[in-house]
């Protein structure tokens, strides 16, 4: 049986890491799709379900070096519920590229993490 494996880009265009992600997303002649998350929006189900793939916590989707979070956010506690809800409201905090394939997901900021997931 043929398994079609999806491939996802959530991508910001004005993002260096986020455009060699997708040119080595396209060099691998696999079908993807681009959501570009500024404009296409999360919502807190898809993002917390994003989350879940990466198997991550919240926070550590968070850009620590956004002056939105160092303004508002630095120092702070949030439970996972509210962190979603900040992301939701803020996403130019979120880390990118994401790329999702069917159920694993990665950020992936470097080339290796790239291809690594490229390659499964």
């Amino acid at each position: 049986m043929y398994f079609c494996k999806m491939i996802t880009i959530f991508h910001n265009p004005r993002c260096s890491k986020s455009r060699n992600a997708l040119d080595a997303i396209q060099k691998s002649n696999k079908e993807f799709e681009i959501v570009e998350y500024l404009t296409s929006l999360f919502t807190e189900d898809s993002l917390g379900s994003l989350i879940e793939k990466l198997n991550i916590k919240p926070e550590e989707l968070v850009r620590k070096n956004e002056s939105i979070y160092l303004e508002h956010f630095k120092g702070k506690s949030y439970t996972d519920p509210e962190w979603i809800k900040i992301l939701v409201e803020n996403p130019k905090l979120i880390q990118r590229p994401i790329v999702v394939i069917n159920s694993s997901a990665c950020i992936a900021r470097d080339e290796e993490t790239i291809y690594n997931i490229l390659k499964n």
